[in-house]
């Protein structure tokens, strides 16, 4: 199987404070990734590695066969998806000028530039997907957390990529919101065959069913990766977490965590 990820000792320092430390991550087309570990471990760091936006200090990092550094990014960057649930967006924009957004690759709709029919289509197709479709336009600033968050997940599908990379997308959503988010991200493979997804948390409670691998992140260093039921054993989590943590899978799929 061809990688969609591959980082080999890679370091990252910024201000003279090491983030990550000697870190080798691959991740197979068509897995799906859990990235776990404590407040500062250097997660969104990785992230910010794999989608193309950091360059390590040291070490290589390829992203979808392309290798850091050889390549013009800005062309690898639309093969890849982000979703950030702090986007930086102050307009009131309607929820299909927030997906369009996905084709540019900016915050707000870029003036007279219009979208094609297909790239239209597409919109909507992803929007009702998603359900953020309904009778009025959802609008950014009257959107619920949970409706934000299936709209920047449809926008970063609008260039069809083969990864999506998501940050925490489970931040400020209630109880119900965070369930639809999961459900999202479950039925992604399913959505969009073939696609290679890692999910930033530290709450194990918000892992997607069908997660098929996992990385457990300390210090920027990484502590097991591997797959899922392999890497989060209660062994692993407490030393990654340094803490004695108890890790359960019920009948359902989903995972749960206690001290």
């Amino acid at each position: 199987m061809s990688e969609a990820l591959a980082l080999d000792g890679v370091t990252f320092v910024r201000g003279g404070r090491t983030l990550l430390d000697d870190v080798t991550f691959h991740v197979g087309r068509g897995e799906q990734w859990a990235l776990l570990g404590p407040n500062g471990a250097g997660k969104s760091t990785l992230l910010s590695i794999c989608s193309a936006t950091t360059f390590p200090s040291r070490g290589t990092a390829s992203v979808l066969g392309s290798r850091m550094g050889t390549v013009d990014l800005r062309e690898l960057r639309r093969s890849i998806g982000v979703v950030d649930p702090r986007h930086p967006l102050r307009s009131n924009l309607g929820v299909l000028d927030i997906v369009l957004t996905g084709i540019t690759g900016t915050v707000e709709r870029v003036p007279r530039w219009q979208p094609t029919d297909e790239q239209l289509e597409r919109a909507h197709h992803l929007v009702k997907t998603l359900g953020i479709d309904g009778p009025e336009d959802p609008r950014w600033l009257t959107m619920s957390q949970g409706e934000r968050g299936r709209a920047l997940i449809a926008r970063a599908l609008m260039t069809d990529p083969p990864l999506l990379l998501l940050d925490e997308p489970s931040t400020g959503l209630d109880v119900a919101a965070r369930e639809q988010m999961i459900r999202t991200l479950d039925e992604l493979p399913v959505t969009v065959p073939g696609i290679t997804t890692v999910v930033v948390t530290h709450h194990f409670e918000e892992l997607p069913r069908g997660t098929t691998h996992a990385a457990l992140l300390r210090n920027g260093r990484l502590v097991a990766a591997g797959a899922v039921d392999d890497v989060l054993t209660s062994e692993h989590v407490s030393a990654c977490f340094d803490h004695g943590i108890r890790v359960e899978r019920d009948d359902r799929g989903r995972w749960r965590a206690t001290a």
